[in-house]
């Protein structure tokens, strides 16, 4: 007998808010987080605009002087994971500390603090790096602080997939409570890639879009769609076993059902023709939550906005849901995130288990030209009321990475 694993906590910060609900209502009001590159000096780049966060004050949840001991990726997971366990009521003590752990991923971590710190070298010389140059900048330190910073003793782990990192992490982080490994998880990722290296190396890779306007620059599955818009932030879920959560009265926001997870073994960056290990980790995730592709009504897209993505991952649903893939919605909200890379799969994760709990699918905004070999319903700029009774999330990596979650409404 498989042990249920529900949702009971949600926090995220992101380019469109600080909290989950400043984030939730903006995408539902169609909203976008893209504005013009401020973080870096956009004349030095051929990409002019960027998901930023706005406003956030890490002061809120850590002391300064333990902030500076911290890259920016590390601040906002921190903080969506106490936004996360506070919404879940958690109380983490001696008695259950053992039993709850964390699994929070990042796709390339502390990369600011690298860039700073190689200058402090290069000026001044080793003596002048600072001594948490490497606890900054490794991925799994966000994972790392919030497990030190809530008393999670249990199983601490870091994914790290390139775009399918948040998807992977809470993936992993469920099949760690149903073998009964953990009680509870806190999952999903992290990322502050606006930098310097960054940006300079996916605008090289000409994986970014050059499209100068913020408003129209994120346009999945559009015709006139030309690469990414980066973005930052951070996705956290609590995963709990039923029983526990039901013990203790949580509310649930739905079940985690079914993961996925495959290599495609083809391309360092370009995904396998047709979507090939997309098909494959969809369906193991169907099979992994015992649903058939007709019990899916909303699928969350990886919907990159680059040509080739979207192009294939359409073929990938085509693939595996046949009819019902032209019944289902799909949406990309990246189009109002922009792409939050190693934490893409956290929050995207919380917008799929808002779509069960509120019985709304997000829009995809900036859905102008259809594209011909796009012909998916995609939910087209505005939000829609329906009853989203299972929801499927899928993210794909550079290195040819595929992961599925899918969640189901509690019942």
């Amino acid at each position: 007998m498989k042990r249920r694993v529900v949702v009971t906590g949600i926090g995220a910060v992101t380019p469109l808010g600080n909290d989950v609900d400043t984030t939730w209502q903006n995408i539902l009001a169609g909203k976008s987080g893209v504005g013009p590159l401020t973080r870096l000096n956009p004349d030095d780049y051929s990409a002019k605009v960027a998901a930023e966060v706005k406003d956030f004050d890490v002061e809120k949840y850590v002391e300064r002087k333990e902030a500076r001991k911290m890259d920016r990726f590390t601040h906002y997971a921190l903080a969506a994971s106490m936004m996360a366990i506070k919404d879940a009521k958690l109380t983490i003590d001696e008695s259950n500390a053992e039993r709850i752990g964390v699994w929070i991923g990042s796709g390339i971590g502390g990369m600011e603090t690298f860039e700073n710190q190689f200058e402090t070298f290069q000026k001044r010389g080793y003596r002048r790096v600072s001594p948490f140059f490497v606890p900054m900048m490794i991925p799994d330190m966000a994972t790392g602080q919030v497990s030190i910073y809530l008393g999670a003793k249990g199983v601490n782990s870091c994914t790290v997939t390139a775009c399918a990192t948040g998807t992977n992490s809470i993936g992993d982080a469920f099949k760690v409570i149903q073998r009964g490994d953990a009680d509870a998880m806190i999952a999903g990722g992290a990322e502050a890639p606006i930098t310097q290296m960054s940006v300079a190396g996916f605008c090289a890779n000409t994986a970014l879009s050059t499209n100068p306007d913020p408003e129209k620059a994120s346009r999945p599955f559009d015709a006139n769609r030309d690469g990414f818009v980066i973005g930052e932030g951070a996705g956290i879920v609590i995963l709990e076993e039923l029983e526990h959560a039901l013990k203790r009265g949580a509310t649930i926001y739905a079940e985690i059902v079914g993961y996925g997870s495959t290599g495609d073994a083809h391309h360092i960056t370009a995904p396998a023709p047709g979507g090939e290990g997309g098909v494959r980790a969809m369906k193991i995730a169907l099979s992994d939550g015992e649903l058939s592709p007709e019990e899916i009504d909303y699928i969350n897209a990886h919907g990159t906005s680059t040509p080739y993505n979207d192009k294939y991952e359409t073929m990938a649903i085509k693939e595996v849901f046949g009819e019902h893939a032209y019944k289902l919605g799909v949406s990309s909200t990246k189009s109002m995130t922009g792409h939050l890379l190693g934490a893409a799969g956290g929050v995207e994760a919380i917008f799929s288990v808002l779509a069960i709990k509120d019985g709304v699918m997000p829009p995809t905004i900036n859905y102008d030209t259809p594209d011909p070999e796009c012909d998916l319903d995609y939910v087209a700029n505005e939000a829609r009321k329906a009853e989203v009774k299972a929801a499927m999330s899928n993210s794909l990596g550079f290195g040819g990475h595929n992961a599925t979650i899918v969640f189901k409404k509690y019942e």
